[in-house]
């Protein structure tokens, strides 16, 4: 019965945060095609030593649209750490888009390009781009995601290469489409701030995708808060986790993921909790809620164009073995929370 009420109130929580619709790019999982113009090689050369922005187009087929933009190379890992061959992107319109535009109310956004030019490669963005939609069948406290086919070119408009890539939606957007704050922290923040409920969806989220990747109290060294999470101001003072970023993940299982120092696991592949004891009694709620919309993560996951047949039967045989650990209350407590950290 406790857990049923708990599951309630955190079902009535994720309801009453979701004040608005999306900007007009993400109300569709459809896919689009696009070509990204601008001086690509040079970027993907540079990318560990500079994140200049240079001009580009970004254009849009279908129906056709072209945006000038400034395009640079983004991130920490992917961007330094000598394992991709191109970086994520940032594109920045440098005018408004048209009211009639796709990306209207758009002004900077993440794009999410392959690592490498293998094809292999491409079924890891795939996963990647699987967890937001599994994300946002749970709550609309989650970044939205785009996929799109992407035609990179140089200035003068020859394609050089065709590759899979995402858009994610702007973290503004999040906010004011669930009416929570803008949030001001320092580098590291106490668990008691987070506000529970969300807390204990994304520890166990993040615990179903086997990612260590992230934090939600502490960036890396030097930064602020958080490492692949956002926070907003929510209710009662408190700060609304909002997960991101999972390549390094079990589900995706990309060749160059690793496991933190920190953590002793053998892959990324064998999960690790890291959520807050403080937090069991919604991770025991946030495990009902996931029992009850398997379907629709696993659902979302089917329908990610372009994954090949054992690329899936290979993520939701890994989501499988999550749900046997969660199958109840005592199986949570048993295989879960037995972990869970102090703070």
């Amino acid at each position: 019965m406790r857990a049923l009420l708990a599951l309630a109130i955190l079902a009535t929580s994720s309801a009453a945060v979701a004040q608005g619709g999306a900007t007009p790019l993400f109300t569709s999982d459809a896919p689009i095609r696009i070509k990204v113009q601008g001086p690509i090689g040079a970027i993907s050369r540079n990318m560990a030593r500079s994140t200049d922005p240079q001009p580009g187009m970004l254009i849009m087929f279908g129906p056709a649209e072209t945006h000038p933009i400034q395009l640079s190379a983004r991130g920490l890992s992917r961007r330094t750490g000598g394992i991709c061959e191109f970086p994520p992107l940032r594109v920045e319109f440098t005018r408004p888009p048209a009211a009639t535009s796709l990306f209207v109310k758009q002004k900077r956004l993440k794009l999410v390009t392959h690592c490498k030019s293998a094809a292999g490669h491409q079924q890891y963005l795939l996963l990647e781009y699987a967890a937001y939609p599994m994300f946002n069948a749970l709550t609309p406290l989650s970044f939205k995601a785009r996929l799109a086919t992407v035609d990179y070119a140089e200035p003068g408009g020859k394609v050089s290469t065709t590759r899979w890539g995402f858009f994610i939606e702007d973290i503004d957007d999040v906010r004011k489409r669930n009416g929570l704050g803008n949030s001001n922290v320092g580098a590291r923040i106490l668990a008691s701030q987070l506000e529970p409920n969300q807390a204990g969806r994304v520890a166990l989220f993040e615990y179903m995708i086997g990612n260590l990747d992230w934090s939600m109290r502490a960036g890396p060294a030097g930064e602020e808060c958080c490492h692949n999470t956002k926070l907003l101001a929510g209710p009662g003072n408190t700060l609304v986790p909002i997960a991101y970023d999972w390549d390094y993940s079990g589900f995706v299982d990309a060749p160059y993921a690793v496991p933190p120092k920190q953590i002793r696991v053998r892959s990324v592949r064998q999960r690790f909790y890291q959520g807050y004891c403080r937090h069991n009694a919604q991770v025991l709620a946030a495990a009902a809620e996931m029992r009850s919309k398997r379907g629709a993560m696993e659902g979302a996951l089917s329908q990610v164009p372009g994954l090949e047949e054992r690329t899936k039967r290979k993520a939701l045989s890994y989501l499988a073995g999550f749900f046997d650990e969660i199958a109840s209350d005592d199986a949570v407590r048993a295989n879960v929370l037995k972990g869970c950290l102090g703070g």
